[in-house]
């Protein structure tokens, strides 16, 4: 199977990361997207709005209505990068190490693990831990971001076999920032438009991102 690993703060979840998704799942002919989100991501100073719970629930309502073809089974809502019992950082290099050994301890048959990364946060991977372990863990699905060129990877210092596990992924149409979306939230703006369906009536319901 191919399967990839759509990690990310998902707070919240909004009509971008599923244009990503399906994106990413006909491009690369994904089996299945693994929508995950992280408890604590290393190079985030700031705390997510939304504790982990919410966002697992919103992750679910949002993928609960994907228009695409066989998306009841080919995308997922995940646990795999929740918050350790410690406290401590959820790093990309362990949950695609997880990830690989749990899908060999379910499937004898080989699987190729993809990871989905915005353009912006692949242009910083020399920053993020073993990071020359992570291109023998996964191919990287890379989508461009406003601001953010793809055109030139020179300053990753990728090797010709690292370059052969990168695929890009431009031209998504969306662009929302979950960044903006929580300041308009706080402002009490209706951000319905930008959201997938039901996930703004959760938002309203457990008044979540309020002033």
């Amino acid at each position: 199977m191919r399967i990839a690993l759509f990690g990310g703060s998902f707070d919240p979840p909004h009509r971008g990361h599923l244009a990503i998704a399906r994106a990413a799942a006909d491009h690369l002919q994904l089996d299945r997207v693994l929508f995950a989100p992280t408890g604590k991501q290393p190079l985030k100073t700031a705390a997510p709005g939304a504790e982990f719970a919410d966002r697992l629930a919103m992750v679910k309502i949002a993928i609960e209505n994907i228009a695409f073809t066989n998306a009841a089974t080919r995308f997922v809502a995940s646990t795999i990068d929740a918050p350790h019992p410690d406290g401590s950082a959820n790093y990309t290099v362990d949950t695609l190490s997880r990830l690989g050994n749990e899908l060999a301890a379910d499937d004898a048959e080989a699987n190729d693990i993809f990871c989905i990364v915005g353009a912006d946060a692949f242009l910083d991977l020399r920053r993020w831990r073993q990071s020359e372990l992570l291109f023998e863990l996964a191919d990287w699905i890379v989508v461009s971001r406003p601001g953010f060129s793809l055109s030139d990877l020179t300053p990753l210092a990728l090797s010709p076999l690292q370059h052969r596990h990168v695929h890009l992924l431009e031209g998504i149409a969306e662009n929302v920032s979950a960044t903006n979306l929580r300041a308009a939230l706080r402002s009490g703006l209706n951000v319905d438009d930008y959201l997938p369906t039901g996930v703004g009536d959760y938002i309203r319901q457990h008044n979540l991102y309020s002033a």
